[in-house]
């Protein structure tokens, strides 16, 4: 094998820890909304109507998002559009005209994505990362609508594709691709690192890269595929570079 000049990174549960940061930012942004409409709608004087959370429970904005997503598959990772285009809705729904509705599903999800942006890499990563760009391209891929841009380690990446906002989340295999192409690398030079089975390692495997799965819940079989390697956890990934080189 050519030796290892380029290292991508998923982001979601690579870098750090996501559930809880969905969990606070699912029902943070839709709290506020409903807060913020109840005010709007109901002045004072007047007895307040019933809230747009009692209309429409969290559970029905799922329902709503996973509906758009089979109406239009070619948006299906492109989140941020699916959650403003279910909020819209939403808000007709409840009785809000075309302009209002899209300026309070605007007004969440500036709220949802100031939540979204709350993530702190595991204690690990800064340092990780610092070291690995002096030795190695590197790339981040995402299927999530993270800004890398509004984070710190930004920084040690050269290149970073969102795969939704591309239209062609992960396990598609474009968005590795135009990351090595963006690099100047090859798969057979490349080595993924990422959580999910489905959306990292098999396209990753099937294109040729090597593949680092960071198998945090410890679900993986006792036999892998050639070339695929398990880690608990990204710190481990500069002893597993040290084995290939």
């Amino acid at each position: 094998m050519p030796p290892i000049d380029t290292l991508t990174f998923d982001l979601d549960d690579t870098l750090w820890d996501n559930h809880q940061v969905m969990v606070k930012t699912e029902t943070g942004h839709y709290a506020w909304l409903d807060e913020a409409l109840t005010a709007w709608l109901s002045p004072p004087s007047e007895t307040p109507r019933a809230g747009f959370t009692e209309r429409f429970p969290l559970e029905s904005f799922v329902a709503r998002r996973q509906q758009l997503a089979r109406a239009h598959p070619l948006r299906r990772g492109d989140f941020t559009w699916i959650r403003q285009r279910a909020l819209t809705e939403l808000l007709m729904e409840y009785g809000l005209g075309q302009d209002d509705a899209s300026h309070w599903a605007a007004r969440a999800m500036e709220r949802f994505m100031a939540l979204r942006h709350q993530v702190e890499p595991y204690a690990e990563v800064d340092a990780l990362l610092t070291a690995l760009a002096g030795r190695y391209r590197l790339a981040s891929i995402t299927n999530g609508n993270v800004d890398i841009a509004r984070l710190p380690i930004a920084a040690h990446f050269r290149v970073s594709i969102a795969a939704g906002e591309m239209l062609a989340p992960k396990p598609d295999a474009r968005p590795f691709l135009a990351a090595l192409a963006r690099l100047g690398s090859r798969p057979s030079r490349a080595l993924h690192v990422g959580d999910s089975w489905r959306e990292d390692v098999l396209p990753a495997q099937r294109l040729g890269m090597q593949v680092a799965w960071i198998d945090i819940h410890d679900k993986g079989a006792a036999r892998l595929p050639p070339g695929v390697h398990r880690l608990r956890h990204v710190s481990e990934l500069p002893a597993l570079l040290a084995r290939l080189d």
